[in-house]
């Protein structure tokens, strides 16, 4: 594992930190790669009793990083779709975690980061952070990610806030379901306390199993969600390499108004 996760221990709970404060916690395929690494194992260790997300710096994470978008645009058909796969998995691995997640959002999250948020089972937020799912100014959409946030926040939101691609901030957030709360920065490690608090009272086996049943109940389950992501990673494939998302992309990498808006 490299150094663009960092992990730290407190009794039983793990802090998984997303270490490119740089570029805002840009995904890349290293930081996917280590994300996806990180969680496995603490999916497998008996002595952790949860896990917190979060991100270095002042950004939760801005989505996708520019030069991993430079090369995914020149790439074939095939590459984006191992690339779309890999992160389905991370987004998977997080939402079917064993263990109580909760996402601190330390600030704005945009695009996939958005879709970690939705993946976790408490997502707390800090007054001031702004959300997207942006994908459609590129000429793509929110494929693999769709699922959890239409579970997060569900299918009338999600289709607004899908087509429009607006940004909207932390109270919106917390009405829509995206955040369970948000808070004040003096306030949001003790807010953050206080749920791991009650999530130590719980007991673990317990908690998996209604973890568990929540998502059975919602409909969700992995193996049903392997095959949906194969879907949606060939789809955002797809679009990836069509006239319109590399007009898109093309667009944006330049610092340009896309056709479509002239």
């Amino acid at each position: 594992m490299s150094d663009t996760v960092q992990i730290s221990r407190q009794g039983g709970v793990a802090r998984v930190t997303m270490h490119r404060p740089e570029v805002h916690n840009a995904f890349d395929e290293a930081l996917i790669a280590d994300l996806t690494q990180a969680l496995l194992t603490l999916d497998a260790d008996p002595g952790v009793r949860a896990v917190v997300l979060t991100g270095a710096g002042s950004t939760f994470s801005a989505g996708a990083d520019l030069n991993w978008m430079r090369g995914m645009a020149r790439a074939s058909e095939a590459d984006n779709l191992a690339d779309s796969l890999r992160l389905a998995k991370l987004m998977r691995t997080l939402n079917f975690l064993s263990k109580p997640t909760l996402a601190r959002v330390n600030g704005s999250a945009y695009g996939g980061g958005v879709g970690l948020v939705a993946c976790c089972d408490i997502a707390i937020g800090v007054d001031g952070a702004k959300f997207s799912l942006s994908e459609v100014k590129l000429g793509l959409v929110p494929a693999v990610i769709s699922p959890y946030v239409i579970a997060a926040v569900g299918q009338r939101q999600a289709r607004r806030l899908f087509v429009t691609a607006e940004v909207f901030d932390a109270g919106e957030a917390e009405r829509i379901g995206l955040l369970h709360q948000r808070v004040e920065t003096g306030a949001f490690d003790d807010a953050v306390d206080r749920a791991l608090h009650w999530l130590g009272k719980g007991g673990p086996v317990a908690q998996h199993e209604a973890k568990q049943l929540a998502l059975r109940m919602s409909g969700m389950d992995a193996a049903n969600a392997e095959r949906i992501d194969a879907e949606n990673a060939a789809l955002i494939a797809r679009l990836r390499v069509s006239s319109e998302g590399q007009a898109g992309l093309g667009a944006f990498l330049a610092k340009q108004s896309p056709p479509w808006t002239d």
